[in-house]
């Protein structure tokens, strides 16, 4: 933590308690995605505030759940408005909830696939000529499936 203030930050100590590359945070800050951060007067480096800190903690949870740069924006853009935001936030969220569904299903098709691949390997190794041919069609269907 900085030695000057202990509610102020470096990029380098904001970035470890982020989780967020110095890089992302600079390119949050041009898009808009944060407000500028305030400067040092003397040195001209970033310095974060708690506040600073909360809204990248946010931001990177968001950032973690696959949500897109657009739908960042929105969300902290309603963050402010409070009650008359709550059906547009709901939305997004439930959105974003979709998405990794979508994702979580995806990641069982392929997890399904690799079973499969190691069971016909099994048979392989076994000389199990039967068992090798169904598993082949059976990976076959998921292998159309994995192309979605």
């Amino acid at each position: 933590m900085n030695t000057t203030t202990a509610s102020t930050y470096t990029i380098k100590e904001t970035s470890k308690l982020t989780g967020l590359p110095a890089s992302t945070l600079r390119y949050y800050e041009s898009i808009g995605i944060i407000e500028p951060i305030k400067r040092d007067e003397s040195s001209k480096q970033r310095v974060y505030g708690e506040d600073d800190l909360n809204t990248l903690t946010a931001i990177s949870c968001l950032s973690a759940t696959g949500m897109s740069i657009d739908d960042m924006r929105a969300y902290l853009g309603n963050r402010s408005k409070g009650a008359s935001a709550a059906k547009e936030q709901v939305a997004l969220l439930e959105n974003q909830k979709s998405f990794l569904e979508a994702e979580a299903d995806q990641l069982k098709i392929r997890r399904a696939y690799v079973d499969l691949k190691i069971a016909y390997w099994n048979a392989v190794e076994s000389g199990d000529d039967v068992q090798k041919e169904a598993i082949a069609a059976e990976a076959a269907i998921l292998a159309k499936q994995l192309k979605k």
